[in-house]
């Protein structure tokens, strides 16, 4: 079928929903819900076969859902309707949701239901759980609601009842730093990310807070800061503390939109005198050691021979002071006596590339970039040197432009069945750099590198795997990757073969070099990046702070706008490297929602 996907913003799931849709054979094209446009110009132009809205906060009009059949994903269970139903869940602090697929009518979310999925609903952020658990039950919702369209004979199941929520405002989120405990903090502050944040008084200022992670080993005067880590701050409650990691600056009117930033760049000289907290010594910074929860962005623990390196950035964005600390992390994991190190493995984002907010809100743009590129290949270098041991990237979520890269740089890539690859620059007007027209073609064949990075479309997990950008997808739930990574991880590590295979990648790394050096490749990109960065009219520095201040694009961008046709691309042949003989890539014992 032609499907047109008709969204307020080509966002994580509709991407995911592009990508599984033309793995499944459909042709697919998106029209983005655009101030001045109209989704039944979209209908008339494209003729689709069906309109599927993943993500729309906008109403289909009478015109378009009465001549032809659209549906729209709620990221909620039958009956709850409402444009906060994952907000209000999450602070509510429920633990099972759902995400239904029903066809579109006058009463919003009120229409006949083609399929229904349950998941869990982690602790973590909101946007950290619609793009694992409700991305997982969306996938499978709108497969199921596409088969039983496709099949002619299902007749959809209409709502006989439903509660209609009210969308969740500033006064719904206001904490009470005098009263509210760390858990209530927390359940606010993971209920606002990414968008809208929780607006808030600070220092003096108003701010919207966006992250919240608990902090049980400090205290406070409730409302105080207390200490920084790694450009966070932390915040005393009525029994504890949290640690908040970026800051958004409320819009003065006339004034640009102000960008989300780490908390302590964000605050800059309004920020007192605090103590810079070392990052806690013991393994997981995310899980409680000793009765006691903090927060880390970077942390390291080791299983048997393997070590595991693992970093998790708001919104995957790696800005120079980032990298120089994984860097710095990186090389610290390097002198341990492991065989293995596996690079992430959380469960959100892998890595997004370069920090564009941190970039934009710089004095010089153009310097920051540059530094930060510098930075970003600093890493990859490391990663790409290292042969004395082999190093896996873990995706538990996505990654894109030159995240992605880093990924590439691995001897081996992990990733988790429901993650979205974009290994690509070009939307962002950039050549880019991170070693990639090394890694990229080495894996996927020139021809195919040319074509990604030229598509500039959402790589699903599995098709990544036929291309070679992947060598082993892992399905489970999100919650399940580190463990089952981990598990993987130390089987390689007792792998017999796995030393031969070292000393194997130490001889290839020198044939590579002598047939043409990193440097070169490092320079020829950079060459090109630095036309970009130091040209003020160059349409990166247009692009870049169209995309951090959420400006929408004048037009659905062409690349999404044609349509795509379903591509089942030939599984590629074996490589040299693959880890194990014939392993399962499902994971023992877990299951998708």
């Amino acid at each position: 079928m032609h499907i047109l996907l008709a969204a307020s913003a080509f966002n994580s799931l509709t991407q995911r929903v592009h990508a599984e849709l033309r793995e499944r054979g459909h042709s697919v094209a998106v029209d983005l819900a655009l101030p001045g446009t109209r989704l039944a110009d979209a209908v008339a132009r494209h003729r689709p076969d069906l309109v599927l809205a993943p993500m729309l906060k906008t109403a289909i009009p009478p015109e378009v859902f009465t001549a032809h059949t659209c549906l729209v994903v709620h990221p909620g269970p039958v009956g709850d309707r409402g444009p906060s139903s994952l907000d209000w869940a999450v602070g509510d602090g429920a633990t099972r949701w759902a995400v239904t697929v029903l066809q579109a009518e006058a009463e919003m979310d009120a229409g006949d239901v083609w399929a229904s999925v349950e998941c869990p609903l982690p602790p973590v952020a909101k946007s950290d759980a619609y793009r694992g658990e409700i991305a997982d039950a969306a996938l499978a919702a709108v497969v199921l609601a596409v088969d039983r369209f496709a099949s002619g004979t299902y007749t959809p199941r209409p709502q006989y009842t439903g509660r209609t929520r009210p969308p969740m405002r500033q006064e719904h989120r206001r904490i009470d730093w005098q009263r509210d405990a760390t858990d209530t903090v927390v359940r606010t502050l993971r209920a606002a990310d990414s968008r809208p944040g929780v607006l808030d008084d600070l220092l003096g200022g108003r701010w919207y807070l966006h992250g919240g992670h608990p902090e049980d080993g400090l205290r406070g005067r409730p409302g105080e800061l207390l200490a920084t880590r790694a450009g966070a701050v932390c915040r005393a409650t009525a029994d504890g503390a949290v640690w908040i990691p970026e800051l958004r600056a409320v819009r003065l009117p006339g004034q640009p939109a102000p960008v989300k930033l780490p908390a302590t760049l964000a605050l800059g000289g309004l920020l007192p005198a605090l103590p810079e907290l070392p990052a806690p010594a013991w393994a997981d910074a995310g899980a409680p050691a000793a009765g006691r929860r903090t927060w880390s962005d970077i942390s390291y623990r080791e299983e048997g021979a393997a070590g595991f390196l693992s970093f998790s950035f708001p919104g995957g964005a790696m800005g120079t002071d980032h990298c120089w600390r994984l860097l710095a992390a990186y090389r610290e994991a390097c002198t341990r006596p492991t065989s293995v190190l596996v690079l992430g493995g959380g469960r959100d984002f892998f890595s997004n590339g370069i920090h564009l907010g941190i970039i934009e809100a710089a004095p010089d743009p153009a310097a920051e970039s540059w530094a930060n590129i510098h930075a970003m290949n600093d890493l990859v270098e490391a990663v790409l040197t290292t042969t004395d041991r082999l190093v896996v990237a873990a995706l538990g979520g996505n990654a894109a432009a030159g995240g992605a890269m880093l990924a590439l740089a691995a001897d081996e890539v992990w990733c988790r069945s429901g993650a979205v690859l974009n290994p690509h620059y070009r939307l962002m007007g950039l050549h880019g750099s991170e070693y990639w027209t090394y890694t990229l073609p080495r894996r996927t064949g020139s021809a195919a590198a040319k074509r990604l990075t030229a598509e500039a479309l959402p790589v699903g997990a599995e098709a990544a795997r036929r291309l070679g950008l992947v060598d082993r997808t892992i399905e489970c739930t999100p919650q399940a990757f580190t463990d089952e990574t981990a598990r993987l991880a130390v089987r390689l590590a007792n792998w017999p073969a796995t030393h031969s295979r070292i000393a194997g990648k130490k001889a290839r790394r020198e044939v590579d070099e002598q047939l043409r050096p990193l440097a070169a490749y490092r320079e020829a990109e950079l060459d090109r990046m630095r036309e970009a960065f130091d040209d003020p009219a160059a349409p990166y520095h247009a692009l870049r702070r169209a995309f951090v201040r959420k400006e929408p694009p004048g037009a659905t961008p062409g690349h999404l706008a044609s349509r795509v046709p379903g591509r089942r691309v030939p599984a590629a042949p074996r490589r040299e490297g693959v880890t194990a003989p014939a392993e399962q890539n499902r994971a023992a014992g877990t299951a998708g929602c």
